[in-house]
């Protein structure tokens, strides 16, 4: 029994895998990634950046395929052990609140998130730019698009898993068209998923990993100690950008105040599937399952933009290390 609990139902049957007796780090690597290998399907490029979710006892997800023309398209999929997937080799194909949404023009990272009845997802939508994309499904099955969230240009939209104070609640990264060499985190509200204000700044970058940019991850997970936040870092090194992903504490009413931040990474680019890619030294984390019993987390990552992986960590331990090594 975790010691913090982690606010929300049980997941008995999370994927997990013990911390080898010889790792010194606070989340540790799946010994069989990469789980999704680039060439799962018959026309995918690489497969990486994914958001899965518990669904129906066992496991679903919306993923990133790159195909081999290279357009970016996301896919629904499922799994019985949230480790071996099938994922629909036709993209989402979604219905459309309005044809004034516009044509299609790419879909890329998404996030998955439940809230209320249903399970919501964003992505970085094309139109005109990027920006955050909308829908909803009931059974990854039928996707209906609802209006974008911002304007362009926005990356890494992702969402609270419960209204706060009687709102619904966001955290993206203000962007520009291109592959963006800044940005900071920020907060947004809504009262009806339409119309967002009430933006406020979270954090920003700060030396050394997360210099250049950083980005929300997977959605926040509830605990008592306040939201916890995987986010993405960047820094620019003189072999390009280099991404490592790290851990902060928010302000469970007020979730733009950080009360801790991690100073050191949790993760870097390190294996061979994370440094030789498409994308060379990247781990990029969209998802995460926690089991309130156990205080087990599972982190789903794309690495090296061709393939996913996963890492496991313990909430009590995870929390105690975020704490310890937090510098506002």
């Amino acid at each position: 029994m975790s010691k913090r609990t982690i606010i929300g139902p049980a997941l008995p049957n999370i994927p997990w895998e013990d911390k080898p007796s010889d790792c010194k780090e606070v989340i540790w690597r799946f010994s069989q990634n990469p789980i999704i290998p680039r060439d799962l399907l018959p026309n995918s490029n690489s497969i990486f950046n994914s958001a899965v979710v518990p669904f129906e006892g066992k496991f679903a997800g919306v993923f990133r395929c790159d195909d081999k023309r290279r357009e970016m398209r996301i896919h629904a999929g499922f799994s019985d052990d949230g480790i071996n997937w099938k994922i629909d080799e036709k993209p989402i194909q979604f219905i459309k609140e309005s044809e004034d949404l516009g044509d299609f023009e790419y879909a890329y990272d998404p996030r998955v998130c439940f809230i209320e009845d249903r399970y919501y997802v964003t992505w970085c939508n094309g139109y005109h730019g990027p920006t955050i994309g909308l829908a909803y499904t009931f059974d990854f099955k039928e996707f209906h698009q609802i209006d974008n969230i911002t304007m362009p240009y926005n990356r890494n939209g992702v969402l609270f898993p419960r209204k706060i104070n009687g709102k619904y609640a966001l955290l993206s990264r203000p962007s520009d068209t291109g592959h963006t060499p800044f940005g900071d985190i920020f907060y947004s509200e809504s009262p009806d998923l339409v119309y967002w204000g009430k933006h406020r700044h979270v954090m920003g970058t700060r030396g050394w990993w997360q210099s250049t940019k950083i980005g929300a991850g997977p959605t926040p997970i509830e605990t008592t100690e306040g939201w916890l936040v995987f986010y993405h870092g960047v820094l620019t090194s003189c072999n390009g950008y280099v991404y490592h992903f790290g851990a902060a504490i928010l302000d469970l009413e007020q979730p733009w105040k950080v009360l801790y931040r991690t100073e050191p990474y949790l993760m870097a680019p390190r294996t061979q599937y994370e440094c030789v890619g498409d994308v060379p030294n990247v781990v990029f984390p969209c998802a995460a399952l926690a089991d309130s019993e156990t205080g087990r987390i599972a982190v789903y990552y794309g690495a090296a933009d061709t393939v996913t992986g996963v890492a496991y960590t313990q909430v009590d331990e995870l929390i105690d290390f975020i704490k310890n090594n937090s510098k506002l």
